[in-house]
């Protein structure tokens, strides 16, 4: 994360709309014009993508504070991993080689700071005994829906790094960021007193063949 705060504007934009990109194209953060489908983008597109949903698990959250004050804690965590996001999306939307973008912002202190994170909070959960099936309530759910979106950037990232340089650490933050989703989804069930879903095989019905 980088160490301008929060509330610091990072861009000025004149105009919504500059037709530039009627063509297919779109501009990376040092100006060079690409595919709007090309690799990089798509990487960076799902990583704004789960900023998205991230937005909307914290809202909930928010909302949800107020009748159960034990969820709050994860409210300001949110919000920094949406930060988190933003700053990975502009590493991800620049090439190495360019001269004018700075250092990488998700370092492994950022990845350390989740692996801390999910330690702290699956101190007290119980082991589950099969596998979890999202929807215990709509904030466990929404959080699922994060995970699921993490490990999709997470996968479009490794394609790019086969394509082009992209800094280890991008992958190293998805893929923790990934695992603390499954954990916090699981820790706000614990702490509104929902019970998990859990997975169990499908019994087949007997077969009709004479």
């Amino acid at each position: 994360m980088s160490n301008q705060p929060f509330d610091a504007p990072r861009i000025s934009t004149d105009r919504v709309y500059t037709r530039r990109g009627d063509q297919g194209e779109t501009s990376l953060v040092g100006g060079h014009r690409v595919a709007k489908d090309s690799a990089r983008i798509e990487a960076y597109g799902v990583v704004d993508e789960l900023n998205a949903f991230v937005g909307s698990a914290r809202a909930l959250a928010d909302e949800i504070k107020d009748r159960n004050g034990k969820v709050w804690p994860l409210v300001p965590i949110l919000l920094r991993v949406q930060h988190e996001l933003f700053d990975l999306g502009s590493m991800l939307a620049a090439l190495p080689e360019d001269p004018h973008i700075s250092p990488a912002c998700v370092t492994l202190a950022t990845v350390t700071r989740l692996e801390q994170e999910i330690d702290r909070v699956s101190h007290g959960l119980r082991a589950p005994s099969s596998f979890i099936l999202p929807g215990s309530g709509r904030l466990n759910a929404l959080l699922h829906k994060c995970r699921t979106i993490c490990r999709r950037a997470e996968r479009v990232t490794v394609s790019l790094a086969r394509l082009e340089p992209v800094p280890p650490e991008a992958i190293q933050y998805l893929n923790r960021l990934g695992d603390a989703f499954f954990v916090w989804s699981r820790w706000v069930s614990h702490v509104c007193n929902e019970s998990e879903s859990l997975a169990t095989p499908i019994t087949r019905p007997p077969s009709q063949d004479g």
